[in-house]
């Protein structure tokens, strides 16, 4: 194998895909700590000249916590309306604590009928390189609040909690290395949680059909993105000759680690 981890250094286009359960604690409540770090953190990789990416869910989790609501709502309509609030409040946290370090984010709300229109994802492409450009950082959310499909989790023609969408966006927007920051800590051969003796794969030089069985498992009740999603994503990404490194979360400073080329999660390499 020619490609190593080292060579992750040299990725300028990166996609960064956080999830709810990375952005909210066990008690649906904010991870204000999280937020703040993954700002400093992309604001620091922009300041060196890098174009960053971020991909995330949270809107509905969000909303939640900003209505004051014991669970998570279980209709569309309701999710729809939570969606709607929980959005408008996570781009104002986004938006404050990128300002902190002095960079300016923009929003880009996607659905999946837009991505099956070549002149729709014409323009897409056209707004992301034009903020790229400008040194904005694009935040990519999928438009709950319209889009119905993607909320009925377990439908093959969903987003899967963005998952999917990050990959999409990775293969548009011809990024070198997409990051999908999890509540695991890479991508093993068996379920961690019902297996205590499975093993984390450092790489997976080609998702095979034996992979594709090692992935089983739902999200958590945070987040609704499990491990079948993720390989998907990375199976999008790969295809497209996107590097994608899958793993936690919970410490965003990994992402410092992966792009200096340290074994963190799980490396899935990119087709030539």
């Amino acid at each position: 194998m020619c490609f190593k981890r080292q060579n992750l250094q040299d990725a300028q286009r990166i996609v960064i895909k956080v999830g709810t359960s990375t952005l909210t604690y066990d008690t649906g409540k904010i991870n204000f700590t999280c937020i703040d770090k993954l700002a400093r953190i992309i604001s620091d990789l922009s300041n060196q000249g890098k174009e960053v990416v971020l991909v995330t869910s949270g809107a509905i989790g969000v909303g939640v916590d900003k209505l004051k609501m014991s669970e998570r709502p279980k209709t569309i309509r309701e999710k729809q309306a939570v969606a709607a609030v929980g959005q408008c409040e996570l781009m104002h946290m986004y938006s404050k604590f990128f300002s902190e370090y002095g960079h300016i984010v923009a929003q880009i709300l996607l659905t999946r009928d837009i991505m099956g229109d070549d002149k729709c994802c014409k323009n897409v492409v056209n707004t992301f390189e034009t903020l790229l450009e400008k040194g904005i950082v694009p935040i990519v959310n999928e438009n709950d609040s319209v889009s119905t499909v993607e909320l009925k989790v377990g439908q093959k023609d969903t987003f899967s909690e963005n998952d999917t969408l990050s990959a999409i966006v990775a293969k548009l927007i011809e990024a070198d290395l997409l990051i999908i920051l999890s509540d695991i800590d890479g991508f093993y051969d068996s379920d961690p949680r019902k297996n205590p003796d499975s093993k984390m794969l450092s790489v997976i030089e080609k998702i095979t059909p034996e992979i594709e069985e090692c992935a089983e498992g739902a999200g958590t009740k945070r987040g609704t993105g499990g491990m079948v999603t993720k390989l998907s994503a990375a199976k999008i990404a790969t295809g497209s000759g996107v590097n994608v490194v899958l793993t936690n979360g919970s410490h965003p400073e990994a992402i410092l680690d992966i792009l200096g080329g340290e074994q963190v999660g799980t490396l899935f390499i990119g087709a030539k």
